[in-house]
């Protein structure tokens, strides 16, 4: 799935949709099935979409190299997916009996002779096993050794003026295995890389803001410009500090004591320790504890080219510096993937899931549905559920293209997130008034039109769409417990036929870059220095780590005790005032929003003049924020009484 960077949506999509895989949250079934009458199990999903017979373009060589993943399923998938429900679910006799990772392995790992089976049935058919750990085995081989080992035929086919390597059919392994494998990763070889989901300038290119600017929503209104829905817009904020957005999101006396954050990135900031110290210092922030902040990163890294490398450090440096403004007393782990790969991804949140690192785990990645396979969807669900029974809950970003139709041409859900066993964070833009008082909150959504000419008038008011809370309903996945009763059949059945799915987001969080957050970094000028400054940036990317913050002071007030995966949990309060119910017309209809924003012609400093525009909020593409659960907020975001409101259960430990 993830090969494009996300925050700009590079990633063209023309694959059709995806074929449906029930999720085992809402139907207990499993990815993989039995075909006893051939002797052989069904590895379903991993014959891509875009393998068709049209775009095939013959048999690839026997001679052409194979490297694959072989999943395991563990020894009771079906009583994970079980567990994992019943151990999240605040009406379950189970709820909060987490299990440690090392009960967790010995309940649904793979066992020994599991891994011995299918080492066996791999060598057997001519590949080598280069590799194992307790969640699947890489082999390499030849295309002949491949296509005998899954019982399938790889061909070339051509897919977006590119041609790749796929099966023809699903693959399949030995039904002697008795359900040993999960899926296999690798035989199709089209681009499944992860993006960071806003427009994060790279390193080697200073980005700043160029104000005039708002200390709080409305602060700053300069009347020689035009109007815009009735009246004069404000500047837009320098940047929302940790005080206005605990304030906005009722943080009370909760700071995250004795809660860890996990976040996971590709790769991973030289400069993030410094940076964070300086951006705390300078901010009024507090100041970090010795070991408060902490990497576990890989050996080595790769695909640095193909993934801009230096392109995530900015999100790294967001994710880490949102987490310690809302929750400033809560250690910070970063897990940094190898790669944007979704191997060198998933091996960082198993990392997270195998050392049980932290209980509550921020994701700034994704990408669009459409370049999800299915085999990498069954790869991610088990993680997240592993994670579950452990009391881990997982958040992801929604996206920052809206319904993705202007990046994509269709319109589509964002995944992880579109996981049933993943929370999904949307995103708002926020108003945060005088002495930090809540104001209001609009979907975020965003049209821009640039300032004419003489001055006059807001050009093409009130302009293209330019970007946008990510969300949706998927096509892979079906609806979720959880979700009933909660989410709109308008929704749920958007998709055509009788079946609900699973919509995206659950909750949401500030995202909007014009009502974002200030952050601190390290980057190079044009001279080739390298020099820290500070800018506003938005996207769900930092809605993200802003709801993981707000996660770690709910489970400060629970004690302590995880509140693991809090989907069932965050649709449980549905509807009562622990939410700010968001919607696209805060105050009223008719009622519309903007900011103006004074940009840098060259994106760092004046010597090439600015360029100055107006910015019309709670405008996502075909998306609405509106009362009741919706495709841009979710339920709606924390309001005060959130952070209290999750008691724990009685018998957790």
């Amino acid at each position: 799935m993830r090969f494009e960077r996300r925050r700009t949506r590079v990633g063209l999509v023309a694959a059709a949709a995806l074929p449906l895989v029930a999720s085992a949250l809402a139907l207990g079934t499993q990815s993989a099935s039995a075909d006893p009458s051939a002797g052989r199990q069904l590895l379903s999903g991993t014959k891509p979409q875009w393998a068709t017979a049209q775009a095939d373009k013959g048999a690839t060589a026997d001679s052409a190299k194979v490297t694959v993943r072989v999943y395991l399923a563990g020894k009771d998938a079906k009583g994970l997916a079980a567990y994992a429900k019943a151990v999240s679910d605040p009406n379950s006799a189970s709820y909060g009996h987490y299990l440690t990772a090392a009960q967790t392995q010995a309940a649904y790992g793979a066992t020994k002779a599991q891994v011995a089976a299918v080492t066996a049935w791999l060598k057997s058919s001519g590949l080598k096993v280069t590799g194992a750990n307790k969640h699947y085995l890489t082999a390499t081989g030849d295309v002949a050794a491949a296509e005998k080992a899954f019982g399938t035929q790889l061909h070339n086919y051509s897919k977006s003026g590119h041609t790749y390597r796929a099966p023809t059919g699903n693959a399949t392994a030995p039904a002697s295995l008795n359900g040993a494998v999960l899926t296999v990763t690798g035989l199709d070889t089209a681009p499944k890389k992860s993006s960071h989901d806003d427009a994060l300038p790279p390193p080697d290119a200073v980005f700043k803001n160029a104000g005039p600017f708002s200390t709080y929503y409305g602060s700053n209104t300069d009347p020689k410009y035009p109007d815009a829905y009735g009246s004069k817009a404000p500047y837009a904020i320098k940047g929302y500090t940790g005080d206005q957005l605990r304030a906005a999101y009722g943080a009370g006396k909760y700071t995250g004591k004795g809660v860890t954050v996990a976040i996971t990135d590709a790769y991973a900031s030289p400069y993030i320790a410094q940076d964070a110290a300086r951006y705390a210092k300078d901010t009024g922030g507090q100041k970090y504890r010795k070991g408060q902040l902490s990497q576990v990163l890989p050996a080595d890294y790769n695909s640095t080219e193909d993934c801009d490398a230096g392109g995530w450090y900015g999100e790294e440096t967001l994710d880490v510096e949102a987490v310690h403004a809302v929750a400033p007393d809560a250690d910070i782990v970063y897990v940094g993937g190898a790669s944007c790969f979704d191997n060198d991804l998933l091996d960082a949140l198993n990392k997270v899931v195998d050392n049980h690192l932290a209980d509550i785990v921020s994701n700034s990645w994704g990408d669009v549905e459409a370049n999800e396979t299915p085999d990498i969807a069954a790869a991610y669900d088990q993680v997240f559920q592993q994670g579950a029974v452990e009391g881990i809950g997982f958040y992801f970003s929604s996206g920052d293209a809206g319904d993705n139709v202007a990046s994509t041409g269709v319109k589509q859900a964002d995944t992880p997130g579109n996981s049933p066993w993943a929370t999904s964070v949307g995103g708002t833009s926020l108003a945060v008034g005088k002495n930090d008082k809540y104001q209001w909150e609009t979907g975020w959504g965003t049209e821009r039109a640039p300032l004419s000419d003489d001055g006059k008038s807001w050009t093409g008011f009130p302009g293209p769409y330019t970007s946008g809370a990510g969300g949706g309903t998927s096509k892979l996945y079906d609806q979720p417990f959880y979700q009933r009763g909660v989410v709109p059949d308008s929704l749920a059945l958007a998709n055509g036929g009788t079946v609900k799915q699973r919509v995206e987001p659950d909750i949401a969080a500030v995202a909007d870059p014009n009502t974002g957050f200030l952050v601190g970094q390290t980057q190079s000028y044009p001279d080739g220095s390298l020099q820290y400054s500070t800018y506003r940036i938005g996207g769900t990317s930092l809605a993200a780590p802003v709801i993981a913050g707000v996660q770690a002071l709910a489970q400060q007030a629970r004690h302590g005790i995880a509140i693991g995966f809090a989907n069932p949990l965050i649709y449980a309060k549905y509807g009562t005032p622990v939410y700010h119910d968001v919607t696209d017309h805060p105050l009223g209809q008719g009622q519309g929003l903007a900011v103006v924003r004074v940009d840098y012609a060259n994106a760092f400093d004046a010597s090439e003049g600015t360029i100055v525009s107006l910015r019309t909020l709670g405008a996502d593409a075909s998306l609405h924020a509106t009362v009741g659960y919706d495709d841009v907020t979710g339920v709606g975001t924390p309001a005060k009484g959130y952070v209290t409101s999750s008691l724990p259960p009685k018998h957790a430990h």
